[in-house]
């Protein structure tokens, strides 16, 4: 697997900390990457190829340790997943789980979400994409770090089909503030929310590790709905 810095860009959303890597996700990460992994390229996959079938697909940004997304392809067979992390212990826990659950419909790519989506996601290839607790860089000089800004709205919106749906989770709530204008400003979108704002909880789903973190802070959970106009 190919190391995310090796393509390099302005401003990143992210920054790769030296976590501890376990032996047995160091392992994971060499003998079922080719079961799961796929190597950043610039130019588009063929998805029905890569899954072999033509199924609704959804992609997570930013999976952490995977458990949401492990969970979702589980109980979704008839989709396909796509997961998208930078970090190493957190791509080499999933590959773990995914091989004892011997799950068919997840495969991994292990890059920038920016640069994955730009140069191999297919126009208009999308049903669903979720952006669930990104790091919400909450000093104020960092805000240009953000991964959700209007350049990175249209290129989400371009990726979705007609219909697709972006579902969007912060438990920061000047965060939730900031997605909130950037999306309702990109033509391409409309907010699901009856009254323009937030939705109550979207889908039936294990808490994540960030939201687990933000509920022992005593953060609000804010979750947004966007569809990709016909």
């Amino acid at each position: 697997m190919q190391d995310p810095a090796e393509h390099p860009q302005a401003i990143r959303s992210y920054v790769l900390r030296a976590g501890r890597i376990t032996a047995a996700q160091q392992r994971a990460l060499a003998e079922l990457w080719p079961r799961y992994g796929i190597e950043f390229e610039h130019g588009w996959l063929d998805l029905d190829r890569l899954y072999g079938r033509h199924a609704p697909r959804t992609l997570e940004i930013g999976f952490g340790n995977g458990e949401h997304l492990l969970e979702r392809a589980l109980s979704a067979p008839e989709r396909d997943f796509l997961g998208v992390e930078v970090h190493r212990p957190g791509v080499g826990h999933l590959l773990l789980a995914a091989a004892r659950s011997s799950v068919s419909n997840l495969r991994v790519i292990a890059h920038d979400a920016v640069d994955v989506l730009h140069w191999q996601i297919p126009p208009a290839s999308l049903d669903e994409l979720q952006l669930l607790f990104p790091d919400p860089w909450p000093k104020e000089r960092h805000h240009k770090r953000r991964i959700v800004q209007s350049a990175f709205a249209e290129l989400v919106a371009s990726r979705l089909q007609p219909g697709g749906r972006w579902h969007l989770a912060t438990d920061w709530e000047p965060y939730a503030l900031h997605m909130l204008q950037v999306l309702s400003a990109c033509d391409a979108l409309h907010n699901c929310a009856a009254e323009g704002g937030y939705v109550e909880t979207v889908m039936a789903r294990s808490a994540t590790r960030f939201e687990r973190r933000g509920e022992r802070l005593g953060h609000r959970v804010r979750e947004l709905l966007y569809a990709r106009d016909a």
